[in-house]
């Protein structure tokens, strides 16, 4: 019910935003260079953007319209989620809203991005390690995961003000990390809104599997209890996650090649706030690297561009970064990359979920 409102607000309402956001001058900037080497993306200057506050708000009316009627209440594991979506949106919102309002494609500093993501995910991992449920279940935990805790990788086997201090830092690098990597794969039309749709959709999949196989709760079935998942609130996980996918679906129609919206930052921040919530509170911190491997290859793409053009003193690994700007230099069309990223963010969430499965099957054989 809640990805069905979600998918209705966005893909019927996403219009009515558009002449919202026409109306006061919420038209997209081009960087320069950008628009002298593809002459392609200087026609996309003065498009609506910001649209990424079109499927938080889709996302937030589908959870609570369902949460509500349904009799329940928010767990706390999903406003965790709703925290890093709007969090780290806000911070997406606030630089898509100097670019605009002053036309140039200088937005906030790189730095002063961080600090306001810092600002938003170290309350998010206090809040997550502390109020235990009635199984003393906290949203997070403090050891490394692939697909489950890592019990050697635990970060408090130390001192408590030592192991806070890896915590916050290791969910810090995972929360600035994919964020930005969803923002620079943002270039092209549907390009991140589709991968999206893609990626928190398989972590959809994962918290409705780790809910099924639980630790705790009525049903438990003792025959597996040796792959059971101490996730908490792992249904309540699966439902927000896919109510922010089918959000993304509904955007995805409007903003698909040729795009009559962009999300912004707002919106490609909050994608990658909702993606790090997913892999810390579903305990799958180091499968993210498979199952976003698409937002991956951006940032990867860009990192080795720079490296290599320091090493080699000038010279270029591709010829221009991320790697979907160098198809594009190469000849392929839009749609043709796209499509092709889509198909590779699929592959790489199959894989992703594939291998938590085959995990599982060997606790429980």
């Amino acid at each position: 019910m809640a990805a069905a409102i979600s998918l209705a607000f966005t893909l019927f309402l996403t219009p009515v935003f558009l002449r919202l956001f026409r109306k006061w001058g919420w038209g997209q900037v081009i960087r320069t260079p950008e628009a002298i080497e593809n002459p392609n993306h200087e026609a996309k200057r003065g498009t609506p953007t910001m649209g990424g506050v079109i499927f938080i708000v889709g996302t937030m009316v589908g959870y609570f319209t369902a949460t509500f009627v349904g009799g329940g209440v928010p767990s706390q594991s999903a406003l965790l989620v709703i925290w890093l979506m709007i969090g780290f949106g806000a911070v997406g919102f606030i630089d898509d809203y100097m670019k605009v309002r002053s036309q140039r494609s200088l937005g906030l500093s790189g730095w002063r991005k961080i600090i306001g993501q810092l600002l938003v995910i170290i309350p998010f991992g206090i809040v997550a390690l502390n109020f235990p449920n009635s199984y003393d279940q906290t949203a997070a935990s403090g050891s490394i995961s692939l697909f489950r805790d890592i019990p050697w990788l635990n970060l408090f086997a130390f001192a408590a003000v030592v192991g806070w201090a890896l915590y916050l830092l290791w969910i810090s690098v995972i929360g600035v990390a994919t964020s930005n990597s969803v923002n620079l794969t943002d270039g092209l039309d549907g390009l991140a809104a589709g991968a999206g749709v893609i990626v928190v959709g398989a972590y959809s999949l994962i918290a409705f599997f780790q809910n099924k196989q639980s630790c705790v709760g009525e049903g438990v079935d003792s025959a597996a209890i040796g792959g059971c998942y101490e996730v908490r609130d792992p249904f309540s996980l699966a439902i927000i996650a896919a109510s922010f996918a089918a959000s993304l679906i509904g955007f995805l129609w409007w903003n698909a090649p040729k795009a009559k919206v962009f999300m912004g930052d707002v919106g490609s921040m909050a994608i990658g706030g909702v993606i790090t919530a997913m892999a810390i509170l579903t305990r799958t911190e180091l499968l993210l690297f498979v199952i976003a491997g698409v937002f991956v290859l951006a940032s990867g793409s860009v990192i080795l561009q720079r490296a290599y053009f320091k090493v080699t003193r000038g010279k270029r690994l591709f010829l221009m970064s991320p790697f979907h700007h160098h198809l594009e230099m190469r000849g392929w069309s839009e749609v043709t990359i796209v499509v092709r990223m889509w198909i590779i963010a699929g592959l790489l969430a199959v894989s992703a979920v594939g291998l938590f499965y085959v995990e599982w099957l060997t606790r429980v054989s």
